[in-house]
């Protein structure tokens, strides 16, 4: 089971108004964002509206439509798992951008809550990828731009690898689903040949509404100040990290002059479990983390929350500043974690 960097099919000629599509800045677009009351489609939103899109953004819950508004999107509940739920709202639309960022990982981080949500997250990535595809296909949505992440790239090489890398494939067992939807949704969107399909490999996230922020819900954060996440055996894990702002201002740039394939999206510092980590819990004024060995941690939290705190590789986003012209706020972590954590 694994995944090779995406390249996209030769245009269908039978939709030729799909033809040679290039959005750069200027133009307007009608743009449909699945999960838009999320991480990052929480702060994607105000941006596209002050680049002047028209945005659609979805929800699960009644309750979070006014926010919505109040972002300046229509909103409208869609529940991702229900094809004709899809169809109809992308029906509605009409939408010439679809941005597929629905996860389910808000929540409590007992580890029972912790595998439900990633379970649920997995069905986004399969079956919500494949729902979103099928309506935005029957409209002509002449760009798909999808949320991947960072975290499981392939543990050979060295620390840090580009878009030329792939997903790891030989996972942990208890990781594997999570890997296997990983490559579903990047190969689905990145092989299909009737729009540009983009996949953004994101770091892992901080900032305002993530789990790590100086929010008194923030959960990475609270467990962070409780010593409850430890550095797990050396803790030599590489991690890219990106604040949430700069995840959601590459997000834009893909959106409007993207090309089909896979993007990066990180700050310039990859760094070890146990460099970063310490760092944050002095940002977040809590102790230093506790160090765990790897074999008390294994039976616990599974052989995958191990192999990610010491096996992980980082990614490099010189792509992604390079032709999309992106240049991150926070351009390293450091400053990121003094700066913008409120």
């Amino acid at each position: 089971m694994f995944c090779e960097p995406g390249h996209s099919r030769s245009w269908d000629a039978r939709l030729p108004r799909l033809l040679c599509v290039s959005t750069t800045i200027g133009d307007v677009m009608k743009i449909f964002i699945a999960g838009a009351t999320g991480a990052v489609g929480s702060r994607l939103v105000p941006q596209l509206v002050a680049h002047g899109h028209e945005v659609v953004g979805t929800t699960r819950s009644v309750a979070k439509t006014g926010a919505l508004r109040a972002l300046g999107a229509e909103p409208v509940i869609v529940d991702a798992l229900d094809p004709d739920s899809v169809a109809d709202a992308v029906a509605k639309a009409e939408p010439e951008v679809i941005v597929h960022q629905l996860t389910a990982l808000g929540g409590p981080a007992d580890l029972q809550s912790v595998k439900r949500m990633a379970a649920a997250t997995n069905r986004l990535r399969t079956e919500g990828t494949d729902h979103l595809l099928a309506a935005a296909r029957a409209v002509g949505v002449r760009r798909f731009v999808a949320q991947s992440n960072a975290l499981w790239m392939e543990r050979t090489g060295g620390p840090v690898t580009d878009e030329s890398g792939r997903i790891e494939p030989n996972p942990p067992a208890d990781g594997a689903e999570a890997v296997a939807a990983l490559c579903h949704l990047e190969d689905s969107v990145t092989n299909i040949g009737w729009a540009e399909g983009i996949a953004l490999r994101y770091g892992g996230f901080y900032g305002p509404g993530t789990g790590v922020s100086a929010a008194p819900d923030a959960v990475m954060a609270e467990q962070i100040r409780a010593r409850k996440f430890p550095i797990v055996g050396g803790g030599g894990g590489v991690w890219s990290l990106v604040h949430i702002d700069d995840a959601a201002s590459a997000t834009v740039a893909a959106i409007e002059r993207g090309k089909p394939g896979i993007y990066h999206v990180a700050d310039d510092e990859p760094a070890p479990v146990h460099v970063w980590l310490p760092e944050l819990a002095r940002a977040l004024g809590a102790k230093p983390p506790r160090r765990v060995p790897a074999w008390l941690v294994r039976p616990l939290a599974g052989k995958a929350a191990v192999d990610t705190m010491t096996r992980a590789r980082g990614i490099s986003s010189e792509k992604t500043k390079r032709e999309l012209n992106w240049t991150p706020r926070y351009p390293s972590w450091r400053t990121g974690f003094t700066q913008g954590l409120e």
